[in-house]
């Protein structure tokens, strides 16, 4: 599922998921009738210091969002994030709320088709506080493409391989200094490997490269990488734990993350 990726940047822009939601987005929806109910914990062990265009730093800033995806259909589906921050020098503070409806083409359709990957697009709009985010008003276009290999021998019950997964993501701001802007492109990128059954280990990238009509300048670009874990506790739960780094001067140098889900069903089942 979708649930968890972007990072803690410089200036504290929500713009995509900022350091609120760090996750890259497969293409399987939540099933239908059923809701995913999430918490999305995120920790800037090393971040910015200082006011930044009205927004307070990141450094020490514990992130917690809770999000709630309901499946509608096997090809629609629909989030709703709430945004909150524990600031060192400011205590627990709301920060916002966003909206995500997603769209997937259904495995029948792929296989019909003979579509080798997973395909859906999910739109993010909503809303933060100025005091937290320059820019107030925000909308995310996320396409998202994967793939499972399955490597060696494998049967029904053992499905152990590769993944990958990349959301080649675009940005816009409606409201604040980012708006001239236009559309940013911050890609994301994971590939995991599954050690057992239920580990998989790999890696996650967030990237931020700025508008599309011209990139910034590799220093002012927002860019970690991020080993992480995902651990299946059971068919209902989901739990994924990463360490970033950021690569460049403008992105929070080190970032924890952890995502906790577990799944709701109408009914039973099987």
């Amino acid at each position: 599922m979708a649930a968890a990726i972007l990072l803690g940047w410089g200036p504290v822009v929500l713009l995509a998921q900022g350091n609120y939601e760090v996750q890259v987005y497969g293409y399987e929806l939540v099933q239908p009738g059923a809701t995913m109910v999430e918490l999305h914990s995120n920790f800037t062990a090393s971040g910015t210091k200082t006011i930044e265009d009205g927004a307070l730093p990141t450094n020490h800033a514990q992130h917690e969002t809770v999000e709630i995806t309901h499946g509608f259909n096997d090809w629609f589906e629909t989030g709703f994030y709430i945004f909150n921050t524990i600031q060192p020098d400011h205590g627990w503070m709301y920060v916002g709320s966003h909206i995500r409806p997603r769209f997937a083409l259904s495995k029948e359709f792929t296989a019909k088709h003979h579509i080798p990957v997973g395909l859906s697009i999910s739109n993010e709009i909503g809303w933060q506080r100025p005091i937290i985010s320059a820019d107030t008003w925000t909308w995310e276009i996320r396409p998202i493409v994967d793939k499972k290999l399955v490597l060696g021998h494998s049967d029904q019950d053992d499905q152990r391989g590769l993944y990958l997964a990349f959301n080649p993501t675009f940005d816009k701001s409606f409201r604040g200094p980012e708006q001239a802007r236009g559309y940013v492109f911050s890609p994301n990128f994971k590939f995991s490997y599954d050690v057992t059954s239920k580990v998989a280990v790999g890696m996650e990238y967030y990237g931020s490269y700025g508008p599309v009509t011209g990139f910034d300048p590799l220093r002012d670009q927002q860019q970690q990488i991020l080993p992480a874990v995902d651990i299946d506790f059971g068919p209902n739960w989901e739990f994924n734990f990463g360490v970033g780094v950021g690569v460049t001067q403008a992105t929070d140098h080190l970032l924890i993350k952890a995502i906790l889900g577990y799944r709701f069903h109408s009914k039973k089942v099987p």
